[in-house]
């Protein structure tokens, strides 16, 4: 069984006999464009994905491609790489520049042409330094820049900066633009920025973010899995089932992929939405964590090293999130999905599908507008937990991550700490309720405050609202949304009702249960729980 690596070095994936998912024919159709520029969120494999382009280009296929897809169809000479990783630079101005430079005149001096830059310049101006003098000896380069945004993204909240940012950073692209001795250039970044900002000066650069042809450039397909983590598969399925990793059928190995589809693989990158990919980091966690462990666990493993980038961050400090706005899958007009000119006046919910929050859910056409929404299961959590932080930041309850609120409390209790709650949210972000809407904020607070929570649990004949399984007490509440004070003892009634002819909560294994049925009463003047019973 081959390793599972959490590098971003290609060449250690080969030479510590890694687990590589062949991705050079994507990375073959990346490279008929001379300039190019992909989008995708933390953590989805675009560091390694650069680095296998400037493995190729330095190297050639020997000895690292024997295998892939490109062996035998690439013909190009190798050329030298400018490697330019913006992660490793800081969001202080003057170090930026000076680390920056650093890099520009290390790579001289590699060439043997360190007497041909001007030490201690501009970057734009080491840039131009450099091109000038690769173009009079005639020699080529390929330059490939990671994360350009970083900067930009770290300083969202003081214009002034990320004014200072945007300029240098333009201006490199304006050095760079149609250059010949570029052979290719190859940008990465979370955030799409188009006309007047970044790129503009660097037009030549082609978006292919969402191109079919690199669509699976990044992350995982069903058949990637099924043909390089099939070991993996056997070890989660034996694990889960507990029988022998030789007993694994093939139908049980299919279950296993439906599950970790419903978790993980919503996300799609391809602009006439037939391709979809598992998130990259998670699957590689998952099976790592079954490996060590010895167990299965459908965790959540984006959000803690993916899922609050810094522009998100940055975004959230004088933002807020409306809960009712992501309720449903959301058109987006491609104007401003497609054309963002400056992350400082991005609409939301752009940014937050360039972030990962929500991926494309139908075609991108040219014109008109296109679909968004949460990718899959994992991300529908972080999502709930941004919301937490960001809907409760003030209140009361941010205090009590990782406490039992509901373990040992009376059905009185209970009720009034969800009362407490809803008052903590502001009329602004509450304007719309529903019964969707009161259970999405319910488990948006106990997800973001580590409480163990379930949401719209199946049973054999329903599924309940909410379910928080402690070590030692299940609780099951039942949730109705009543739109006058009359109508209160009526959905009571549906409620008690629905516990009791669907027998919520009563799974293994067995434990004390307290099912409660609760109204929330959304007359303008109460908005909150008033009519509550406990079902025996």
């Amino acid at each position: 069984m081959k390793n599972i690596a959490q590098t971003q070095s290609f060449t250690d994936l080969i030479d510590f006999g890694y687990i590589y998912i062949d991705k050079t024919e994507q990375i073959f159709n990346l490279l008929k464009n001379r300039r190019a520029f992909i989008s995708r969120p933390r953590r989805f494999g675009k560091s390694l994905m650069l680095d296998t382009v400037g493995t190729l280009f330095e190297s050639g296929v020997e000895p690292y491609f024997k295998g892939t897809w490109i062996y035998d169809k690439w013909t190009e000479r190798k050329y030298p790489v400018l490697r330019l990783n913006f992660l490793k630079y800081t969001s202080e101005y003057d170090d930026f520049k000076r680390l920056f430079s650093k890099d520009i005149e290390y790579f001289a001096n590699k060439l043997g042409i360190g007497e041909k830059i001007t030490p201690n310049s501009k970057p734009d101006e080491l840039m131009f330094d450099l091109l000038k003098a690769l173009n009079e000896l005639n020699l080529k380069t390929v330059i490939l820049i990671d994360e350009y945004d970083t900067q930009l993204t770290a300083n969202i909240n003081n214009p002034e900066l990320y004014e200072k940012f945007r300029k240098e950073i333009r201006n490199l692209y304006g050095i760079m633009k149609g250059d010949p001795c570029i052979r290719f250039l190859g940008v990465t970044g979370v955030t799409r920025l188009k006309d007047v900002s970044v790129f503009s000066a660097g037009s030549d650069i082609l978006d292919v973010s969402y191109a079919s042809e690199v669509a699976k450039i990044t992350g995982f397909t069903r058949e990637d899995l099924k043909k390089y983590y099939i070991d993996y598969i056997n070890l989660a399925v034996s694990l889960d089932k507990g029988i022998r990793e030789e007993q694994v059928t093939a139908e049980q190995r299919e279950e296993l992929l439906d599950r970790l589809a419903e978790e993980y693989n919503g996300y799609c990158f391809d602009e006439t939405h037939r391709i979809k990919v598992y998130s990259t980091w998670s699957i590689n966690c998952f099976f790592m964590n079954a490996y060590k462990k010895g167990y299965v666990v459908f965790g959540d493993y984006w959000y803690d090293n993916g899922g609050m980038p810094s522009i998100l961050e940055r975004y959230l400090e004088t933002h807020k999130i409306r809960l009712e706005n992501y309720a449903n899958d959301i058109d987006v007009k491609m104007n401003d999905f497609w054309n963002p000119s400056s992350l400082l006046n991005m609409r939301q919910e752009v940014l937050m599908c360039q972030t990962g929050y929500l991926t494309v859910k139908s075609t991108v056409p040219d014109g008109g507008s296109v679909t968004v929404g949460i990718p899959d299961n994992e991300v529908r959590r972080s999502f709930e937990k941004l919301l937490s932080q960001n809907i409760f930041a003030t209140a009361d309850f941010s205090k009590t991550r990782n406490e039992k609120l509901f373990s040992e409390a009376t059905p009185e209790d209970i009720v009034g700490k969800l009362n407490k709650l809803f008052n903590t949210i502001s009329y602004e972000d509450f304007k719309k309720i529903d019964e969707k809407i009161i259970q999405g904020y319910l488990h948006a607070y106990m997800a973001g405050s580590d409480q163990p929570v379930q949401t719209e649990v199946q049973s054999a004949t329903g599924r309940s609202d909410i379910i928080l399984e402690y070590s030692k007490r299940r609780l099951v509440l039942e949730l109705k949304y009543a739109e006058t004070e009359a109508e209160c003892e009526k959905k009571l009634s549906e409620a008690v009702e629905q516990i009791k002819n669907r027998n919520y909560g009563e799974t293994l294994p067995e434990k004390p249960v307290l099912k409660l049925a609760l109204v929330f009463n959304g007359d303008s003047k109460v908005r909150q729980f008033t009519h509550y019973e406990t079902v025996e």
